[in-house]
């Protein structure tokens, strides 16, 4: 298997940046933390635009990050997020061939 990595961008609505971090802190943080498929995973705000949001997520294989899309603490997540966004996200996807361990 290789490893698998996407870069994905959250346009929030004006101003709910932090809200849309309290539903990721309530759903996303404890089933990333707990799911074996998550190498790494970076949930940081950007410094340039107050209503955006970036994620760096490293899986173990493009398999396991389609599992994790399957479940339904992620569906949850979408139900209360959704409507705190301004449109789909930026996704771009990669392969990592370096990496830093911890």
């Amino acid at each position: 298997m290789t490893a698998f990595a996407l870069i994905i961008k959250h346009q929030t609505q004006p101003g709910q940046r932090e809200a849309v971090r309290k539903i990721w802190e309530k759903h996303m943080a404890p089933a990333i933390a707990s799911n074996p498929g998550h190498t790494a995973y970076f949930y940081c705000f950007d410094q340039a635009d107050p209503d955006a949001i970036c994620a760096f997520q490293q899986y173990s294989s493009l398999e396991a990050s389609q599992e994790f899309l399957r479940t339904s603490t992620y569906a949850a997540y979408l139900k209360d997020v959704e409507p705190l966004l301004a449109g789909p996200p930026q996704i771009t996807a990669l392969t990592p061939v370096w990496t830093k361990g911890a």
